[in-house]
């Protein structure tokens, strides 16, 4: 039975999970005994495979250094030529007790071949290699994390400068070790750092910036190159400049602080092929939402080598600058960060209610996944998208609701793979109070199995009753009840006094609602049983909106 020594990786992956291993690193551990006796000196090791199969080419991914003791070795010429057509690193042959020595055949095939091949001492384990390179894998992969760590905190510090693109740029070139550049679709340099690369590397930089700043469905969010053996790459960003902006270069450089809208882009990419470029594309979006007219920008980079972790370095890079070109895109994000920065300094909801846009009602909406899985940010920012807000409220614990504020004409709507409760349109000064109806319609809206629950002011006969009289008499028949058990009387009631849909709603055991409606009873001194009772508990309950419980 042929055994991988260890695991493949998933058949969807594109490379391992760890940088490679230079076959030079596992040679230089000298307790293993190792000794390269043909071959080329220099390769990259991807895995460990141990086969005693006479064609282990089937059961190979490329990069292996294939462990073998020869026991079916019939025809050396044959077996390199299979491993090199496989995509082997390397071969080593472990001597005893099959073969006393490394056979002279096999030797002048790994050299004819071209495939480095080393012999193992009857010593050492194939065990014992395979363990030497998953920790010379978990060694890489750690400085691997230490060296992306640096580099995050070193951006981050960069984007609060008074001068954050540049100050981005120069210590991305600085931790990669080349040229970065932001350009616009037309490859004008709007600004650069690092060595400069040669006039082949900047005009297929130019082009690659082109490519990738194409303004269609398709259009692929990064490419790469190389020119004159300089590594080329260049990433779509999110933000975008006029073609006013672009040619005056201090409107990139001193951005505001409140100017910076916090704003997320989900790409699903894919890889494909252009030419001589490889590019990750990600598909067209069915509805594209229409954006304002501008110049699209590419950050480009010009390296000398590709390590381990340059695109991780890149992307964290990416993100930032489409953070802090966003300003760029029109008034609404510009207004929307005034009124954020207005109101963290103490002015109050109907004062930057105008910076938000025309007067009107708003409607809260609070959403769950069906699955009940967590939405992260960029699931939020696409259900709002789709909600027609950008108003989004991710949520940072666990079972926290996605919260979304709409403005007419937007009305909420059945999402799929969404539940939603969502109050009715209110004016700004009463937001909270609709938060907490959007809360227990998506309670209510999860507990009945449906995709969309509204919850509505009281109308018709309760509608008569002065509102100021009608709040009194609440206050004093529900005073003995707490919070949480008017909650949860409140939920109870509204789900027509059923144990299980409420204990669903809260999220606790049908005991426990058993025990807080026994309480609500005795506590009142009224029979919940009593239709009558019921309505008058639920007139009042509706006047004051009880805390969540």
């Amino acid at each position: 039975m042929d055994e991988l020594s260890m695991p493949p990786p998933s058949v969807t992956a594109p490379g391992p999970p760890t940088p490679p291993v230079p076959l030079a690193a596992l040679l230089a551990r000298e307790e293993l005994g190792l000794r390269r006796i043909a071959g080329p000196a220099d390769a990259d090791l991807l895995w460990v495979h141990t086969s005693e199969m006479a064609d282990p080419y089937p059961y190979l991914l490329g990069g292996e250094l294939l462990l073998s003791a020869g026991v079916l070795l019939t025809d050396p010429d044959r077996y390199v030529a299979r491993l090199v057509e496989a995509g082997a690193a390397a071969l080593g042959f472990g001597v005893r007790p099959v073969h006393e020595s490394v056979p002279e055949a096999l030797v002048e095939a790994c050299d004819r071949h071209g495939l480095p091949l080393l012999e193992v001492p009857p010593e050492t384990p194939f065990t014992t290699i395979a363990r030497a390179v998953w920790r010379l894998m978990a060694e890489a992969r750690h400085r691997e994390l230490r060296r992306v760590t640096r580099a995050q905190q070193a951006l981050a510090t960069a984007a609060a400068r008074p001068d954050p693109v540049p100050a981005v740029l120069h210590q991305l070139a600085t931790h990669l070790d080349g040229r970065a550049l932001l350009l616009t679709a037309t490859g004008e340099e709007l600004h650069t750092a690092g060595r400069h690369p040669s006039p082949e590397a900047a005009a297929a930089l130019a082009r690659l910036a082109g490519l990738v700043t194409r303004d269609r469905p398709g259009a692929p969010a990064s490419a790469t190159d190389t020119a004159g053996g300089t590594q080329l790459s260049a990433y779509a960003l999110g933000g975008e400049v006029s073609s006013a902006s672009s040619r005056d270069r201090s409107d990139l450089r001193t951005p505001t602080r409140a100017d910076r809208p916090t704003q997320g882009q989900a790409r699903d990419e894919r890889r494909t092929h252009a030419g001589d470029e490889h590019v990750t594309a990600p598909p067209p979006q069915p509805q594209p939402q229409p954006q304002p007219q501008g110049e699209r920008l590419a950050l480009a980079l010009a390296t000398c080598r590709r390590e381990p972790g340059d695109h991780t370095v890149a992307g964290i890079a990416v993100v930032l600058l489409s953070l802090l070109t966003a300003p760029h895109r029109g008034t609404d994000a510009a207004g929307r960060s005034a009124a954020l920065v207005r109101l963290l300094l103490g002015a109050s909801p109907a004062e930057v209610a105008p910076l938000l846009g025309p007067e009107g009602p708003w409607t809260v909406v609070h959403a769950r996944r069906t699955d009940g899985t967590r939405a992260d940010t960029l699931t939020a920012g696409a259900l709002g998208a789709s909600l027609g807000s950008t108003l989004v409220d991710a949520g940072y614990g666990e079972g926290d609701a996605v919260r979304v504020l709409l403005q007419e004409p937007n009305a909420p709507a059945p999402q799929p793979g969404w539940t939603l409760g969502a109050a009715t349109p209110t004016p700004l000064p009463a937001l909270p109070t609709a938060d907490l109806r959007a809360a227990r319609a998506l309670a209510h809206a999860e507990a009945t199995r449906t995709p969309l629950a509204t919850e509505t002011p009281a109308t018709g006969l309760a509608s008569l009753i002065p509102p100021d009289r009608a709040a009194a008499h609440a206050r004093t028949l529900l005073a003995p009840l707490t919070p949480p058990l008017a909650g949860t009387l409140r939920c109870w009631l509204s789900l027509h006094g059923s144990w299980d849909r409420t204990a669903v709603a809260l999220a606790v055991h049908r005991n426990t609602v058993r025990q807080r409606i026994g309480r609500c009873a005795e506590l009142l001194g009224m029979d919940l049983n009593d239709m009558d009772v019921r309505t008058e508990l639920w007139f009042a309950l509706r006047q004051e909106p009880p805390s969540a419980p």
